[in-house]
């Protein structure tokens, strides 16, 4: 920021300083030219011819210096055909001008004709009253106070600018250093959190960074809710492998005669945990990527001819929208129908309804999976999401179906309700997903 400071401030003083020279230094040009102007019209308005049709002046000119040998100002008088006229001041010299014209008009020019002395020059050619010869009347001055002058005012214009540069350019860096200082508030702030371990911050800072400070303790909290999370995840894993571990290192120590079969129903109960955990992880880790576009019929229609396999009696009905698109995974989409719909045809009577966006024009996309088994009493609703719950024992499994449903969805910013079916009596799984955009 104050590298690109100096530099504007460079480039703008470079071009007010150069217009600004260019304005004085030709004003005091042009006042150098109007006194020579002056001067030439006093000296054209004093000459007359004498009898010879020489010229001669009627009065003498007015300036001191005109009489003073090598003074610096001089005028001659030119006419072809004629002997030179000259300024005392010129001594031994001539102007050597630059010729005869044929318009009434005045010349201006600089000239370096006498060494050491540059030379304006303002020069006219006219004809007098009673004279067929074009005369050329000259004054010249000499530039040394001229370009004094100019020399002094660009002096001036130097050490100004440098100075309003330099006084700029440290005000810039103030502006910068102040400007800048709540972040470096907010940087200490971080220290101090990092140092005492706490978990937002607290100190009051100027408005200027409040946006930032919110945003910073969102982001702190979002963060402990995920290591809490994790910790959380990792304890409820440790749990629920706990123990089918003792159970197999008590069938083993007292050499059970069904250690086999104790070991692969345990296996099992400890690969589903360690399924469910891992799923929810890599929906965690696909979250974090960036927002996926899924088409829900299209996982329903293959987790339909999964199932069907499995369950070749059941009837399967999928309807609804066909172009709805949620923003999950495509796998993971596939695993929360998946758990779903095989539970609504294990523990139903033979039908499963799948309905698509049911809820059509609303910001979540809404999925219905019904059956009509004997469906769950309101009372038991809530707890059937509990890890391990099941209300039927007699059929196979280990009741993490739903938690992992659940578990997912919410990752995704979804959830899951469960209700009674209108139409075919049973359970009704109401499955809310974000859209894709």
């Amino acid at each position: 920021m104050m590298a690109i400071a100096a530099g504007w401030i460079v480039i703008l003083l470079l071009a007010g300083g150069f217009a600004l020279d260019r304005t004085l230094t030709n004003l005091v040009e042009e006042n150098f030219d109007d006194q020579l102007e002056y001067m030439l019209t006093a000296m054209i308005s004093s000459a007359e011819l004498d009898n010879t049709g020489d010229v001669y002046f009627i009065r003498p000119m007015g300036d001191q210096r005109f009489l003073e040998p090598n003074s610096g100002l001089y005028w001659q008088i030119r006419g072809e055909g004629r002997e030179d006229y000259p300024s005392r001041s010129l001594w031994d010299r001539s102007l050597d001008v630059r010729g005869y014209h044929s318009d009434d008009g005045m010349h201006l020019y600089d000239s370096r004709q006498f060494s050491g002395e540059p030379l304006r020059i303002a020069e006219r050619s006219v004809m007098l009253p009673g004279s067929n010869t074009i005369w050329s009347f000259a004054v010249a001055a000499s530039r040394e106070e001229l370009d004094f002058q100019i020399a002094r005012i660009r002096s001036i214009l130097i050490w100004s600018f440098a100075v309003l540069g330099l006084g700029l350019f440290g005000m810039a860096v103030l502006q910068n250093w102040f400007g800048l200082g709540p972040l470096r508030r907010v940087r200490a702030a971080i220290q101090n959190l990092r140092a005492t371990g706490a978990d937002r911050i607290e100190e009051p800072l100027p408005l200027e960074v409040e946006p930032l400070v919110e945003e910073i303790n969102a982001l702190l909290a979002h963060t402990n809710r995920q290591a809490e999370e994790a910790r959380t995840h990792a304890g409820n894993l440790a749990h629920a492998l706990k123990t089918p571990l003792t159970v197999l290192t008590n069938a083993a120590t007292a050499r059970a005669d069904d250690l086999a079969d104790t070991t692969i129903r345990e296996a099992r109960t400890m690969q589903r945990h360690v399924d469910h955990h891992l799923a929810r992880a890599r929906a965690v880790g696909r979250r974090a990527v960036g927002h996926a576009r899924t088409a829900v019929c299209e996982s329903a229609e293959a987790v339909r001819r999964a199932v069907e396999r499995l369950y070749p009696d059941t009837r399967f009905d999928i309807a609804g929208n066909r172009g709805a698109m949620v923003a999950i995974e495509r796998q993971d989409l596939d695993e929360i129908l998946g758990n779903l719909i095989e539970n609504a045809a294990k523990y139903g009577g033979g039908s499963v309804f799948v309905t698509v966006d049911a809820e059509a024009g609303s910001r979540q996309c809404v999925i219905w999976v019904e059956d009509d088994g004997l469906g769950i009493p309101e009372e038991e609703r809530g707890r059937i999401f509990d890890r391990g719950a099941r209300l039927d024992t007699g059929k196979p499994g280990t009741g993490l179906g739903l938690a992992i449903v659940r578990d997912v969805a919410e990752i995704y910013g979804g959830s899951v309700e469960l209700d009674e079916s209108e139409d075919l009596g049973g359970l009704m799984v109401l499955l809310s997903l974000p859209r894709s955009q």
